[in-house]
C-alpha cells in the first residue's frame, strides 16, 4: 500500500516544490494540500492521512497549534509530522509533539530523501508492533492494581466501564463504585493495552464490550450509551467515530 501523505503550506513555490519532489516517490499518494492550519485539520479529519508535511508559519492558526490539536483528535495513530519551515530556531518546539523530521526551506533532495527514510522506517516500526504476537511475559496480568484514595484495590479490566479525568483525578467506573484515583487517563490506557478499551474522546476511555448502541449527534459526532443500571452516554469525537465503527467492524 502506498503512504498517504498531505502538505500544508501557504506558498504555492514552496508547496510546489514538495509536490515535485513528493510525485517522484513511488510509493507515495498525495492527498489534498491544505493553505493554512484550519483548512488542515478539516482536510486531516476527511483523508486521515499518515504523514504530514507541515509549514511552521501559516496564516491564521499556527501550524504548530494545528499539529497539536489533530493529536488530540487523534489517539490510536496519530499521522508522522514533518515540519517546514525557514527558521530553524523552531526545531525544538516541533520535536515537542514527537515531529519526526524539521525541514529547512530552501528544500535539498538530499535532504528530503533523508526524511523519507524515516517515514518509512517509524511505519515499517508501527506495523510491527501492532503486527506482533504478545507472548505470555508481555501479556497483561488478569487484574489491575489501582490507587484509590488513600487504598490501593484490585480490579478485572472487564469490570470497568468507563474512565474520565475529574479535578486533577480519574474517576473509574464500574457497575456499583467509582474510584478515584491519581494516575492519569493515559496511565489507565497503558495498563489496560491488550482489553477492549478505546479512546471515544480525548476525556474518555470506554470499555468497548460494555457498549449498547451508537447514536449520531451533530458534526459527524455520536454518543455511545452504555449497559450500566444508569444507561451512561459518552460523546464520541467525529475523528474516534470512524475507527470506533471499524473496530466492531472488524
Amino acid at each position: 500500500m502506498k503512504i498517504q501523505v498531505m502538505i500544508a503550506e501557504d506558498e504555492q513555490l514552496a508547496r510546489d516544490e514538495l509536490i515535485y519532489l513528493l510525485e517522484k516517490e513511488e510509493d507515495v499518494s498525495l492527498c489534498p494540500s491544505a493553505e493554512n492550519g484550519e483548512q488542515l485539520i478539516k482536510l486531516y479529519l476527511k483523508h486521515e492521512p499518515e504523514v504530514i508535511f507541515l509549514d511552521v508559519h501559516m496564516p491564521g492558526m499556527h501550524g504548530l497549534d494545528a499539529a497539536k490539536k489533530i493529536t488530540e483528535f487523534v489517539y490510536n495513530k496519530p499521522p508522522l509530522f514533518i515540519f517546514t519551515t525557514a527558521y530553524d530556531e523552531y526545531a525544538v518546539d516541533a520535536f515537542s509533539i514527537e515531529a519526526i523530521d524539521y525541514m529547512l526551506k530552501p528544500y535539498d533532495t538530499a535532504r528530503f530523501q533523508v526524511a523519507m527514510q524515516r517515514v518509512r522506517k517509524r511505519l515499517r516500526q508501527l506495523e510491527m508492533k501492532l503486527d506482533k504476537p504478545k507472548d505470555a511475559n508481555s501479556a497483561n496480568p488478569g487484574k489491575l492494581l489501582i490507587d484509590d484514595n488513600d487504598r490501593m484495590v484490585v480490579l478485572s479490566p472487564e469490570s470497568i466501564y468507563y474512565a474520565v479525568p475529574f479535578n486533577r483525578m480519574l474517576e473509574i467506573h464500574t457497575e456499583d463504585k467509582v474510584i478515584i484515583s491519581r494516575m492519569s487517563l493515559q496511565d489507565l490506557e497503558k495498563k489496560v493495552q491488550g482489553y477492549s478499551f478505546f479512546r471515544t474522546h480525548r476525556s474518555y476511555l470506554v470499555n468497548l464490550n460494555h457498549i449498547q448502541d451508537i447514536t449520531p449527534w451533530f458534526n459527524g459526532t455520536s454518543n455511545v450509551t452504555l449497559n450500566d443500571k444508569k444507561q451512561t452516554t459518552i460523546p464520541v469525537s467525529r475523528a474516534a467515530r470512524k475507527h470506533l465503527f471499524d473496530l466492531f467492524e472488524k
